[in-house]
């Protein structure tokens, strides 16, 4: 039996709460401690998991510290993830990667250099519908994609374009691969000064044409995708972890429509994520969602914020 791996978690808002839970009942896994800046909030989270709580990074000890996962506010980032690459910890950042693609840069050219795992908390990418349906994914022309949900009970301190859209920015580029050609974007805020509703329509190089709609004003919750292939169609429900697939086949020289739901075994898609994220350090191998694919997620999403900024000219 190998030694538990020891990890921290930076930040334990919203989301970073859930790192801890998850990493605290991880087998092999030893949680250290958590970080946050918000006064006591470091230390209640920490209380529920039996780990001390600290308000500042630097008083985290970092000696013999093999991982830590970073949830902090994005503007954040770089100045959290940096310091620990360069001690040689690996880290899983939630995504977006950074607050520009030149810092995303920067945190990969850094732990390339410390040869350290560098991971993009990317989650719908360990959704087990999605799992389950991108193999079957060929050679799209249509791909059709609604994210919709209501007005969020946390920070927003970035637009819906990073904040929502980007999970299905990434998969498309995991889905498509192929290079994005054109965009054409709208987004309009209506509840916040930034961008709460966004369409973006991308043609790919191998002529593929998405469609892709966020918004985080929405009265419903609505989180699929729908691929339109060579003789077949594929949906995926995000929410639900469903998948549906259609095929038209030759039945005695006629064509025929057949298909259905697919087996999919449910999972928490964040506790796959952060599982894999312990495997690829303990293993030392290459995370789910790289830095280098996070980087690419977001450098598309920059691409779609500057489309939106030019048709409001």
């Amino acid at each position: 039996m190998s030694a538990p791996l020891r990890i921290a978690v930076v930040g334990v808002g919203h989301l970073g709460q859930h790192h801890a839970r998850l990493l605290a009942a991880m087998p092999g896994v030893d949680l250290v401690g958590v970080v946050d800046t918000k006064p006591g909030r470091a230390v209640e989270v920490g209380a529920k998991f039996g780990v001390p709580g600290f308000t500042q990074l630097a008083d985290l000890p970092l000696d013999g510290l093999a991982a830590a996962t970073v949830a902090v506010p994005t503007i954040s980032h770089l100045e959290v993830a940096l310091p620990l690459i360069d001690r040689g910890i690996a880290v899983l950042v939630e995504k977006p990667l950074a607050p520009s693609v030149a810092d995303a840069d920067r945190l990969i050219e850094a732990a390339a250099r410390r040869d350290v795992v560098l991971a993009a908390g990317h989650t719908e990418r360990f959704n087990p519908a999605v799992v389950a349906a991108l193999p079957l994914v060929a050679n799209p022309r249509f791909v059709e994609i609604h994210r919709l949900g209501t007005f969020p009970e946390r920070s927003l301190d970035i637009d819906v374009v990073f904040d929502l859209m980007i999970h299905d920015l990434d998969l498309l580029l995991a889905a498509v691969k192929s290079e994005v050609a054109s965009i054409e974007a709208i987004g309009v805020n209506v509840l916040t000064p930034r961008t709460d509703i966004a369409n973006v329509r991308l043609r790919f190089a191998s002529g593929c044409i998405a469609n892709v709609t966020a918004s985080r004003i929405s009265r419903d919750k609505v989180r699929k995708v729908r691929f339109f292939q060579q003789s077949s169609y594929l949906s995926i429900d995000y929410a639900s972890q469903e998948v549906e697939i259609y095929r038209l086949v030759a039945q005695n020289g006629r064509p025929v429509i057949e298909g259905g739901k697919l087996e999919v075994v449910r999972d928490e898609p964040l506790h796959a994520e952060l599982a894999d994220f312990v495997a690829a350090v303990r293993d030392r191998r290459e995370p789910g969602v790289s830095g280098r694919a996070g980087r690419e997620a977001l450098e598309l999403a920059t691409r779609v914020a500057q489309a939106m900024t030019q048709s409001d000219v």
